[in-house]
């Protein structure tokens, strides 16, 4: 059993929230900064590391378990509302609407290729779920946005985010020479990149180091991609209602399946497509949002039980590189087939 699940949430009790989210913070503050001289690696994974370690080797005492579970949960869901600053929906749409057949097939075959590994390897379906939606979508980002709506176990929210982040940073590494290798214009390797890595920080890094140009468009394309977590949300979220009503009778109870911050989400992005928030804003909205990522992963990993990582063995891992193999080279067939490589 994780560490958050040891000790239920107490609601009315907010000062037992303290040493867990005191342990969170510590943690998360020296993964953040030590995202920021390591930047290829990045602050989210190592919050999950450091998390990890500390769950592991010192073993916290069950004291911190609701702290930590509140961290996990809510502080998510704040971080991926104020991300929801980051996205002007009207630029998005009108650049991105060239990258949308690419993103669409890219979106199908990650669910379809999860979908099918996930059954050939005996990896249950929540698990496979997490990783199809992160290697789709926008890596991280991704599953902490539909983590609050699908619940899983801790330990696989830990796993699919270390999985997913794996690739992201291989992606970095490996697209630029593979792109010049191919001989991708800088047009076709980002629209490569937007639609086949993972994370928004990776898209960016690898994009900018193959040239500015394919900076440039492979982040317009990660952006347009991202909001595709706006309806993939949404049906999980009737899928969960439906499977609810399908164990239970009667009208089962929406306020523990609608993704209520999803509806913060798009509050936020429209308030900045309308111009509504001022610029000066921005840069901190973006900075609070990675460090509540950082946070709330942080805590993720201090739920997970290594023990039970190692047990589940090399096939989630599997799941993740066929997955991610799968986007990647059906990203450059479509660009071929529409000459747009």
């Amino acid at each position: 059993m994780s560490l958050a699940a040891a000790t239920p949430l107490p609601p009315d009790r907010p000062d037992r929230l303290l040493p867990g989210l005191l342990l969170s913070l510590g943690l998360a503050a020296l993964a953040f900064a030590l995202g920021r001289a390591l930047p290829l690696v990045g602050g989210a994974v190592l919050g999950i590391v450091l998390g990890l370690l500390v769950r592991n080797a010192l073993a916290p005492s069950p004291g911190t378990a609701p702290g930590i579970r509140f961290t996990g949960k809510y502080l998510l869901q704040a971080a991926v509302i104020l991300l929801g600053f980051g996205l002007d929906l009207r630029q998005v749409l009108h650049t991105g609407l060239s990258s949308l057949a690419v993103t669409l097939v890219t979106l199908s075959v990650a669910f379809l290729t999860a979908w099918a590994l996930a059954r050939l390897l005996k990896v249950h379906h929540g698990l496979g779920t997490l990783i199809g939606v992160g290697t789709a979508i926008c890596g991280g980002s991704a599953i902490a946005a539909v983590a609050p709506i699908l619940r899983p176990d801790e330990h696989d929210t830990a796993l699919a985010m270390s999985t997913i982040f794996l690739f992201n940073l291989l992606a970095v590494l490996l697209f630029p020479p593979l792109g010049h290798l191919i001989g991708l214009s800088d047009a076709g390797f980002g629209l490569w990149a937007g639609t086949a890595i993972n994370d928004t920080s990776s898209v960016v890094a690898a994009g900018y180091h193959y040239s500015h140009a394919a900076g440039d468009i492979a982040t317009v394309v990660k952006l347009a991609r991202a909001t595709l977590i706006i309806p993939i949300c949404l049906v999980l979220a009737g899928w969960q209602l439906w499977r609810a009503h399908g164990r239970a009778e009667g009208r089962p109870d929406l306020r523990g399946i609608v993704p209520w911050f999803i509806f913060g989400f798009l509050a936020a992005s429209a308030l900045r497509s309308a111009s509504l928030v001022p610029a000066a804003l921005l840069a901190p909205l973006h900075l609070a949002a990675e460090f509540l990522i950082v946070l709330a992963l942080t805590a993720i990993g201090l739920s997970a039980d290594l023990r039970r990582m190692a047990a589940t063995g090399a096939r989630p891992l599997l799941l993740g590189l066929g997955t991610w193999f799968a986007v990647a080279a059906s990203s450059l067939l479509v660009q071929a087939l529409l000459h747009q490589a």
